[in-house]
């Protein structure tokens, strides 16, 4: 299928199913990390390459299964997506977790930070031919942590990141405020209402002027599936990530 049959179906798509919330991917791409492991992704391809595009990355034990409500959603607020299976993960909604499975496979570790050459392979691929416009970090717990270590440590690598329930799960005190200190573009922080110790610190590492500290009201839900249609309060998640993302286009 050509890719501007792909678009075609996928606005359409996008339009019904971000209310919706069923499943839907326009469909799935492959890509080499640097050590060779292929990578999966869902690529959700609803405007024309100059459209921003966010690359979407789970929590642990999950998979791309994380996005499958999420991505849509984007989709019709004018956003390209990709959402990505990282080696550190298992899978969620359904979705097994292909990259974890094939680095289990070939008796690769798959920890956290194992997950950063998926990570920067994503990157690369989403740079080489599908995003011409900005292009957005978004992760979720142990992923919400890389990408602001990674936008920290390489500002061209984005445009804007979004960390949900980001934290020093690395064993290393300091460890992504220490990244975190780098980081100069717009960046979008929240979790559930009780983990806001956990990010504070990183926050406030930021010299970022762009950047959104975000607190629910509700308790709220750890990583990403805050905005699950599952999770009471979402909307209120959903509110602040919308008003956030305007201010990108």
């Amino acid at each position: 299928m050509s890719r501007r049959a792909i678009l075609s179906l996928v606005a359409l798509a996008a339009s019904s199913l971000a209310a919706a919330g069923p499943a839907f991917a326009a469909e799935t791409a492959s890509f080499p990390a640097a050590d060779g492991l292929v990578v999966s992704a869902d690529l959700y391809l609803a405007h024309p390459e100059t459209a921003p595009f966010v690359i979407l990355f789970h929590q642990a034990g999950y998979s791309r299964g994380e996005y499958l409500e999420i991505a849509p959603r984007l989709n019709a607020l004018g956003f390209n997506a990709m959402a990505v299976d990282q080696r550190s993960g298992s899978g969620v909604k359904g979705l097994p977790n292909q990259t974890a499975a094939r680095a289990a496979a070939a008796g690769k570790p798959g920890g956290y930070l194992d997950a950063l050459p998926d990570m920067a392979a994503a990157i690369a691929y989403a740079r080489a031919g599908l995003a011409r416009g900005k292009l957005i970090l978004w992760g979720s717990s142990y992923s919400a942590s890389l990408v602001i270590k990674i936008a920290g440590e390489d500002p061209a690598s984005c445009d804007a990141l979004l960390a949900f329930s980001p934290g020093e799960y690395f064993g290393k005190s300091g460890f992504i405020a220490a990244s975190a200190a780098g980081v100069r573009v717009p960046a979008f922080l929240t979790s559930s209402r009780f983990e806001l110790g956990s990010w504070a610190p990183i926050l406030e590492a930021m010299p970022s002027p762009g950047k959104v500290g975000f607190v629910p009201k509700v308790s709220g839900m750890h990583g990403s599936c805050a905005l699950w249609s599952s999770t009471r309060g979402n909307e209120e998640y959903w509110a602040a990530v919308e008003a956030f993302l305007a201010g990108l286009k």
